[in-house]
């Protein structure tokens, strides 16, 4: 008569030493995998949108005063980014139909996981209100428009 006990432990153990041998295969394909990649670039600060401002409406030019206090030092000077620090919101992506006004007020008040750039997470904006978050989206909208973002 076979003895099962041995061959359940025989079994448990081969196991055990396929789940570590995976796991060594794993760590190593990760580590590979790792020294494949690009090392980061330090972040230029250059601008990364041409950027035609055109005559801006009343609400715009005090959207632009806003968006200059609390967004351009990350988000550059009429939105045109800046490399290595954050995108350029006069871009198609940001366009109405993919990101409505609301996704500019929840990225500035709750902070935004990087999903379209490499350029790391947004924190929430401090000290902006929602009335300024609307003012700030007119200028955006506007900027937008002027370069064929509709």
């Amino acid at each position: 008569m076979p003895d099962h006990r041995r061959d359940r432990q025989g079994s448990v153990c081969m196991n055990r030493r396929s789940l570590l041998i995976s796991i060594i295969l794993l760590a190593g394909a990760f580590l590979i995998f790792r020294s494949f990649q690009p090392p980061e670039q330090p972040a230029s600060g250059d601008v990364m949108a041409n950027v035609t401002v055109p005559q801006l409406s009343a609400q715009a030019q005090v959207g632009d005063t806003l968006f200059n206090r609390s967004c351009a030092s990350c988000h550059g000077e009429n939105a045109a980014g800046k490399d290595g620090i954050a995108p350029p919101l006069v871009h198609k992506i940001y366009e109405p139909n993919h990101h409505a006004d609301a996704a500019f007020h929840l990225a500035a008040k709750n902070g935004v996981r990087a999903h379209h750039w490499q350029f790391g997470n947004m924190a929430p904006v401090e000290g902006v209100t929602d009335s300024e978050l609307d003012t700030i989206v007119i200028y955006v909208r506007e900027l937008q428009r002027a370069n064929g973002i509709n």
